[in-house]
């Protein structure tokens, strides 16, 4: 992962965002970039000069676009908006999904289409570089006239109003920002409209969400591969020409995983022969067929957000003829609809993991393993109370996957009419990807504990090392004792790619 990332408003990539957000590494503008900016600045401040009508440079906002603004009042407007859309309310963001919006923002900018100062972009690079960034509540936007609320609170912090924090540290936005040597803007015409008016609050959300989900795909493979095992599963419906002439190359790149990782196993040649079973369940079985869309899903996802990453979203948007023109890339209904395909792929992934869960721990289906795998089951309940943890979750994630982007209810006084509803597309897929790391969490308990039943017989390559990582995290349950910690531990493992960087070690 780069240390240093420059932005030109062109060429950013979900690496890119990873590595400011979470890795913070370094941001700098290109040197091209501040050249655009000042040029569409220039556009800007011709307009203000003729004192020509333009929206939200020489007028009022949404309703109010027909309110003409004296231009001794200019500056005044653009922070009356910034404080009046600073509306936001619940939890607040993490700090890399702030991180990430921060970027977002300069980029914006640095492409060249806003009509803002250079300068703001590389307060926001300044503050990404130093560590600083404001509290930002999740809810409050219905992502049409872009992210209004959330971006109207890291606006506050650029002015130099509300609070910023800094590791530990929590202060006045405008005393943290000189102790880190920088100053607050003074906001000029159009800029406090440049900095609340985008997509780049839940684009953010999900540019981290899609590298968190392609990571869980992984996972997913991992786990499932594992318990095939500890299940005594054949690995005939992962033969690449069951998938070749299907055509999916979702299930082709999922069935070609799970071969690697199966390959050369003790277990799997002790059952060869003899095994009056002619096929696995689907939760085994058809793996490729349910984890192999999820990666489709995960794809198309990834051409929207990359696209997405390097959009001009402002209104209206400043081109070099000197024309501003008025339309609506702002409205966050493609990011949404993603976001929301995003929350139904993995939805899938945790409820055919909980399958998987149910036939290790169920003595009806788990191939003589202990009833829950309990090594005393009857007085020890084993792993019964984890399945339905994952049962819970499973659920849960069906819940949240009814999508957000069906949904509209008109704004602004019903001058924004239909509404993308983005924000919440975005917060509740965390949620998701939360519920299916803790979800392949236990499947991994759960297939390690099974694994252990099937010694001395070693397993596949990949799922002995995957074995080896999660017995390095949780110790077999051979009495009763509180598995929460457990299960937060692998979840916790799942996100740092603990598991993944040694199962699938070439």
């Amino acid at each position: 992962m780069t240390n240093e990332v420059r932005i030109d408003g062109n060429s950013l990539t979900l690496d890119h965002v990873a590595a400011v957000a979470t890795a913070r590494a370094s941001v700098t503008l290109a040197p091209l970039a501040r050249q655009r900016a000042l040029l569409a600045r220039r556009v800007v401040q011709s307009i203000v000069d003729q004192r020509a009508v333009v929206y939200g440079v020489t007028t009022g906002f949404g309703k109010l676009s027909e309110v003409s603004i004296p231009p001794e009042r200019l500056a005044e407007l653009q922070v009356n908006l910034v404080r009046s859309h600073a509306a936001g309310v619940g939890d607040l963001l993490p700090e890399r999904e702030v991180r990430a919006m921060m970027l977002l923002r300069a980029n914006v900018i640095a492409k060249g289409y806003s009509g803002a100062r250079p300068d703001i972009a590389e307060l926001l690079l300044g503050m990404l570089n130093v560590g600083l960034y404001p509290p930002i509540p999740e809810q409050g936007s219905v992502g049409a006239s872009g992210d209004l609320a959330p971006l109207a609170h890291l606006a506050l912090a650029l002015i130099g109003e509300g609070t910023l924090h800094r590791g530990d540290a929590t202060g006045p936005a405008a005393d943290m920002l000189r102790g880190a040597n920088l100053e607050p803007v003074r906001l000029g015409p159009k800029e406090g409209l440049v900095l609340i008016n985008g997509t780049q609050a839940h684009t953010a959300i999900g540019a981290l969400a899609l590298l968190d989900a392609h990571r869980l795909w992984r996972t997913a493979h991992v786990a499932g591969a594992m318990s095939l095992e500890a299940l005594l599963g054949t690995p005939v419906a992962f033969d690449p020409r069951i998938h070749d002439v299907r055509g999916q190359l979702g299930q082709a790149a999922s069935a070609a995983l799970l071969r690697e990782l199966l390959a050369d196993s003790e277990i799997r040649e002790s059952h060869r022969s003899g095994d009056p079973r002619v096929q696995d369940a689907y939760s085994l079985r058809c793996m490729p067929q349910v984890h192999g869309p999820v990666l489709d899903a995960i794809d198309f996802c990834a051409g929207v957000i990359g696209r997405e990453l390097n959009a001009a979203t402002d209104n209206p948007l400043v081109f070099e003829t000197g024309e501003l023109l008025s339309g609506g890339n702002f409205h966050g209904q493609s990011v949404a609809m993603a976001l929301d395909v995003l929350a139904i792929a993995l939805t899938n992934l945790a409820t055919i993991a909980e399958r998987r869960i149910d036939r290790l721990v169920n003595p009806d289906l788990n191939q003589g393993l202990p009833a829950f795998l309990a090594r005393d089951a009857g007085v020890n309940s084993g792993f019964m109370m984890a399945q339905v943890t994952a049962a819970s979750l499973a659920s849960e994630c069906k819940v949240l996957a009814h999508p957000a982007s069906v949904d509209t209810i008109p704004t602004d006084g019903n001058k924004e009419d239909v509404v993308p509803m983005a924000m919440a597309a975005a917060w509740k897929l965390r949620r998701v990807i939360r519920n299916v790391r803790y979800v392949l969490g236990i499947e991994l308990m759960c297939a390690a504990q099974g694994l252990d039943y099937r010694a001395p017989l070693k397993p596949g390559r990949g799922v002995a090392r995957a074995h080896a990582a999660v017995r390095a995290i949780v110790s077999p349950l051979e009495n009763d004792r509180v598995l929460s910690p457990d299960i937060e531990r692998l979840a916790a493992a799942i996100d740092a790619d603990e598991i993944l960087s040694s199962a699938l070690v070439s």
